[in-house]
């Protein structure tokens, strides 16, 4: 049988992609998520997941998704505007919007269809978005799907926004920013961000995937005003530092009753787990509960960025975050260190284009407070060791 031109295409792609150190291979994960994991057969200390609190494995989460399990069964059955609705969705909903100070909430099945049921719901052909360069995929893809103007600004540079703003005849516009950005770990000037889009009348919608459970007592990046402002949209996803999975919008009471009524993501899929939403509750009361558990994960990131300052090859990039990214440089030297690594039993990922730009693959270091101190040290002196001897 000969093969076909769509699949000889492909096989191309294929061989291109491995050529260039860009074959992406998934790994077995034989245990539960943590600070230690086996992976394809091996022990390792893992500095791979974005399990911050190091609750993906809470004996909390699991006995109350276990319970509900019981009572409740497994799956839902139907979308939420039929009979999937479930009050332990409701109570999520609830707690989840009174922990970050906002009126509502709304939980997703994922923040990637949460991302492109609130930018679809908001914004059409008469609106613009205005995105930081460096935002989540999920955020661009959002943004293109809507039927808006999609106009980007460089990563951080809110005077460039300001330009922008200033500029658009849109009838409705719309910031979008991650608050976290998951492959520099910097913090977006949320502040700043708010005051812009007050100034311009437009909405701000924070994705913080990967603030929330970490930051400001494990409320989030959200600081007061922006609490407080109607037209702040924020975004948790609760498979991170939640430990758990999903995601929860929170916003003014009636642009939540809005994403219920056209938010395509919400509307025309199946609910999630009620069990689900139990071990969100759970998780929930861990993060409220958590501050020894933040005050471990900044010692970890204290530790880590002290022990890799000066690095004759490499380089840190800032972050106070548990995401801690050593920009190595071309693809297949990411790569090859992150093997290095892996040999002495320590899994941290290279991150390579087009993820990244070009010429700044690099591994990206996520730290938990589960990790032992003397594991974050190890890590250190295993780079540490391997930047010598690249020298040589």
């Amino acid at each position: 049988m000969s093969e076909f031109d769509a699949l000889a295409r492909i096989r191309r792609g294929l061989a291109q992609l491995e050529t260039g150190s860009l074959l992406r291979k998934r790994a077995l994960l034989e245990s539960a998520q943590g600070a230690h994991v086996r992976v394809d057969g091996r022990e390792l200390v893992s500095f791979c997941s974005n399990d911050y609190l190091g609750l993906a494995h809470d004996p909390q989460l699991a006995e109350a998704a276990l319970a509900a399990i019981k009572k409740h069964g497994v799956g839902a059955g139907a979308s939420h505007l039929l009979t999937g609705h479930h009050r332990l969705h409701h109570e999520f909903e609830q707690a989840f919007a009174a922990f970050v100070g906002k009126p509502a909430a709304l939980m997703f099945s994922t923040g990637y269809m949460a991302n492109l049921g609130v930018l679809t719901a908001l914004l059409s052909r008469h609106g613009e978005v205005f995105a930081d360069r460096l935002n989540h995929a999920s955020l661009n893809d959002a943004a293109l799907q809507c039927g808006a103007k999609f106009t980007r600004y460089a990563h951080g540079d809110l005077d460039q926004l300001e330009a922008q703003l200033k500029k658009s005849a849109a009838r409705d516009k719309l910031i979008c920013s991650d608050l976290v950005f998951s492959m520099d770990g910097d913090i977006a000037d949320a502040d700043r961000l708010l005051a812009l889009a007050e100034a311009h009348d437009a909405w701000l919608y924070l994705d913080d995937a990967h603030g929330f459970g970490v930051l400001n007592d494990g409320r989030g990046g959200l600081g007061e005003a922006a609490r407080q402002s109607p037209r702040v949209i924020y975004l948790a996803t609760l498979g991170k530092a939640a430990g758990a999975f999903g995601a929860a919008v929170a916003a003014h009471a009636e642009v939540v009753d809005w994403l219920v009524q056209k938010a395509r993501t919400y509307v025309y899929t199946t609910a999630t787990p009620p069990m689900l939403a139990a071990a969100l509750l759970a998780s929930l009361q861990r993060i409220e509960s958590g501050q020894a558990r933040r005050e471990t994960l900044r010692r970890h990131i204290a530790t880590l960025r002290a022990g890799l300052s000066g690095l004759a090859h490499w380089r840190l990039m800032p972050s106070a975050t548990p995401i801690q990214p050593l920009v190595i440089g071309e693809n297949a030297e990411a790569v090859a260190v992150s093997k290095k690594l892996l040999e002495q039993g320590l899994l941290v990922p290279a991150i390579r284009t087009p993820t990244v730009p070009r010429g700044a693959a690099r591994l990206r270091i996520s730290l938990s407070s589960a990790h032992a101190a003397d594991e974050v040290e190890r890590l250190v002196a295993a780079i540490r060791l391997l930047d010598a001897e690249r020298a040589r």
